[in-house]
């Protein structure tokens, strides 16, 4: 008799159940306990597989996506690539509109997975014709068999870590969990994810993490839609200079701003001191934990789990890059280590 072959279907199977990651040396000296939700152990490296996967299918069940479709979406890069790699599995074309603003490694690593891509101009309004949501809006609707994904405007986006991410870091904290610190964009991670853990226990703490240039933090504060706020900024995947539904600001009880900078060098810090290659974002994230410690968010019995959206591979032009660094003005004397350089032997 043959002994079974331990395999998976195919690489969807693999979406999901991403561990948590105590985070022991970066937080050494903050009150409490940290862990990171380590999202790039996904197939696609980031936390967007679970929505591209979830939608996908929620539009097959319901007879909306049907064989030979095309799949429309707007990205910053990872929910394009998420597409892309389920739409390799399931048979599907991938069209993508991207901003100038995602990093070259992105792009091309979309062109890899077999999309076409669409680059538009970042820092333009999102109802200007060449903005990445009008573009998008505009394939749709001139390609026959298109359907649009529409992650920004999509429950489906927040349901997808309703479904998994927030039962997961549950079940993983023992349902110990104090605070929930998430990077926010389309909103569905935070939403999502904030909606099942306060079902479980409404004194958990959400806090959204937004960029310098965005409209979120001064949303939520106010429910006035600021277009003051809005200016460029370097991190991808976070802030917006829209309102997206899929985002439920009732579910955050506050947001935190970080700097371009500021993320940037706490992404490579997580590298040195606890070994995680990871994104912008991420570095975002963990930024924003060390703001919130200074204002004395965390006591000793805290438990903080950060969502780590993406992997560092995708970010090698930009913040893992010294002349991008460099260009962008983000050395000075306290962040340059002359002792990383790399020496060639002659």
């Amino acid at each position: 008799m043959k002994k079974e072959i331990k395999a998976f279907d195919n690489i969807l199977a693999l979406i999901g159940n991403t561990p948590l990651v105590k985070l022991s040396k970066i937080t050494k000296d903050f009150k409490g306990s940290f862990y990171g939700k380590v999202e790039a152990f996904n197939p696609g490296h980031s936390s967007k597989d679970r929505i591209a996967l979830h939608i996908i299918e929620q539009a097959e069940q319901k007879g909306i996506l049907k064989p030979g479709d095309t799949i429309v979406e707007t990205t910053s890069g990872n929910t394009g690539f998420a597409l892309a790699m389920v739409s390799v599995i399931k048979g599907y074309e991938c069209i993508l509109a991207v901003t100038s603003k995602s990093s070259k490694d992105k792009i091309e690593m979309l062109r890899a997975m077999g999309a076409k891509v669409y680059v538009c101009p970042a820092n333009v309004a999102a109802d200007d014709p060449r903005s990445y949501y009008s573009v998008a809006k505009r394939l749709h609707q001139e390609i026959k068999g298109s359907v649009y994904i529409n992650q920004y405007f999509n429950e489906l986006n927040a349901d997808a870590h309703y479904q998994s991410t927030g039962p997961e870091i549950w079940e993983q904290t023992a349902g110990q969990i104090t605070h929930l610190v998430a990077c926010s964009g389309t909103g569905g991670t935070i939403s999502g994810t904030a909606k099942y853990l306060k079902e479980q226990n409404p004194n958990i703490r959400v806090i959204g993490v937004d960029a310098y240039g965005s409209v979120l933090k001064k949303y939520h504060e106010t429910r006035e839609f600021d277009t003051d706020e809005i200016y460029p900024y370097r991190i991808e995947g976070m802030g917006k200079n829209l309102i997206p539904t899929a985002t439920n600001f009732d579910l955050i009880d506050k947001f935190v701003k970080v700097t371009d900078e500021d993320a940037a060098h706490s992404a490579r810090n997580l590298a040195h001191t606890e070994g995680l290659f990871l994104g912008y974002t991420s570095g975002a994230a963990i930024q924003a934990i060390k703001q919130l410690e200074q204002e004395g968010e965390f006591d000793e019995n805290s438990i903080v789990v950060v969502i780590f959206p993406d992997h560092g591979s995708r970010y090698m032009a930009k913040i893992y890059n010294e002349d991008w660094m460099s260009e962008q003005g983000f050395f000075d004397a306290v962040h340059t280590d002359e002792s990383l350089k790399i020496e060639y032997i002659k």
